[in-house]
């Protein structure tokens, strides 16, 4: 692929890096316009449970995802016809709860029930998956353990407090991964994918059982690599507080870009000494990734909000009203498009993501443009799926 659409592999920083950060900084806006109105009425225990409520099934989400589809179908050996029903069963489910159509998913959920079980009692194989080596880290995971701290921290605590909190933890951080010893190692290093307290921690109590298997020593939503995760949201909710004041348009973007061209500098200077590094979270990539994510956002406010060119920005609102549902299942779908098979190719079986890949883009570019191009074609597909929720008003949120 090309490079900038790969993450950087240890240190460095890609366009792809980008990603992650700006979904939680955005996760960190959303937080004193959701919860601002909540401290005007008065801070009651409803307010922190649905803050638990909506943490907790985020979270759930996220390990419903590194589990689907529950069933090792790769190991089961009942048809592919079955499999493939199973899956998008499955995922009927998930959708249908999301979207408060209980009736409906329990439904799903008794046909996904039925048809695996009808086959199993007529001799068929059905492996479950290990759970015992599910990874308990992911991406939702971390945005949900992120939102329900900083919400809780956004409750109690001024714009100033904040400010300190997060200086004060990306500064911790810093010292824990730089000088602290780690056990059986001769050197403590961040240039080590091993021998740094991160991967250290993630080791000793996830147990490398529940932590990502394409990384095997760390994991890169671990533990540790939190805390400034959890600063990265904090930049967030000061830019959120900072657009919800009483200063005009243009102020709200001046101040965007004042402040984000200063962190990516600060970001930058602090990347000789403590390097940019995603899979660590580095204090550096925190404050270098919020500045970008301040310019970036500076920048959609001035042309949209300022000078009123709105057009170009639909699909991106198309996208943002289900972001949450966006991300699952085109990741539940992807899983489904790698574990189905449609084929062999020299003797070993073929998924229908292979196929379309082989049969259909490598046919007319190159392998590095074959991969842009069907690349490009799911995000498409999946814009057109969710153009058709906002069609009709469908936003599924929690």
């Amino acid at each position: 692929i090309y490079s900038p659409l790969a993450h950087a592999t240890w240190h460095g920083i890609t366009p792809t890096d980008y990603i992650f950060p700006f979904f939680l900084f955005i996760v960190g806006i959303a937080i004193p316009i959701a919860l601002g109105k909540r401290i005007s009425e008065g801070i009651t225990r409803k307010v922190y449970l649905k803050i638990l409520q909506r943490a907790a099934i985020i979270f759930g989400l996220g390990l419903f995802m590194a589990a689907f589809p529950l069933v090792n179908l790769t190991e089961s050996n009942i048809p592919m016809i079955a499999k493939a029903l199973a899956m998008l069963s499955l995922m009927a489910t998930v959708y249908f709860w999301l979207v408060d159509r209980n009736r409906e998913a329990i439904g799903a959920l008794i046909f996904t029930a039925v048809l695996l079980l009808s086959f199993y009692f007529s001799g068929y194989s059905l492996v479950f998956n290990n759970f015992a080596t599910l990874r308990i880290p992911g991406v939702l995971q971390r945005i949900a353990v992120c939102y329900a701290i900083v919400s809780v921290i956004f409750l109690h605590f001024n714009w100033k407090q904040m400010t300190f909190i997060g200086v004060g933890l990306l500064l911790f951080y810093w010292i824990l991964m730089t000088l602290i010893p780690v056990p059986g190692c001769e050197i403590t290093t961040i240039d080590d994918k091993a021998c740094n307290l991160a991967a250290y921690l993630d080791r000793s109590i996830l147990t490398e059982a529940h932590i990502w298997k394409s990384a095997k020593v760390f994991d890169p939503e671990g533990i540790l690599s939190t805390l400034p995760a959890i600063v990265t949201t904090i930049s967030g909710v000061l830019t959120g507080m900072w657009l919800k004041s009483e200063k005009s348009d243009t102020e709200k973007c001046g101040g965007m870009f004042f402040f984000g061209v200063i962190l990516c500098a600060i970001g930058w200077a602090w990347n000789f000494f403590f390097p940019f590094n995603k899979s660590l979270w580095t204090s550096s990539y925190v404050v270098y990734t919020s500045g970008l994510a301040l310019c970036f956002l500076g920048f959609c406010y001035w042309l949209i909000d300022i000078k009123g060119y709105k057009r170009w920005a639909k699909p991106f609102v198309i996208f943002g009203m289900n972001a949450l549902a966006l991300f699952i299942f085109s990741g539940l779908f992807a899983r489904f498009m790698s574990i189905i098979k449609v084929g062999e190719l020299d003797g070993k079986p073929l998924s229908i993501q292979q196929w379309i890949f082989n049969n259909i883009y490598l046919a007319i570019a190159s392998p590095i443009n074959a991969s842009l191009f069907y690349a490009i074609s799911f995000i498409l597909f999946w814009l057109f799926l969710m153009w058709l929720l906002y069609r009709k008003r469908i936003y599924i949120k929690v």
